[in-house]
């Protein structure tokens, strides 16, 4: 499965939107944002560059986080969130 169909498989996105985020000529998605949304609204993003994901919280002075995997990054979000918390949706921006 290329990584292009992972991360639309793990967001819900269309193949188009999750390729307009920068698609190299192999297929593959070299950038891209994902915006973290739960119950009380948008609660931190995810940014891919290259083959890293970076996590940004909103409202948090910590330094950004960097994961291997988008779905890690997304993983490291939700934890975040602290104990029972639901997991957001991320929406492909």
């Amino acid at each position: 499965m290329m990584q292009t169909d992972i991360e639309t498989e793990a967001t819900g996105a269309s193949a188009s939107t999750t390729a307009d985020a920068g698609t190299e000529s192999d297929g593959t998605v070299s950038a891209g944002t994902w915006v973290a949304v739960g119950p009380a609204g948008a609660v931190g993003s995810v940014h891919q560059d290259g083959a890293e994901f970076r996590v940004d919280l909103y409202g948090s002075s910590a330094r950004s986080a960097v994961y291997p995997t988008l779905e890690s990054a997304k993983r490291a979000v939700h934890a975040s969130l602290g104990p029972n918390a639901e997991r957001p949706e991320f929406r492909a921006h």
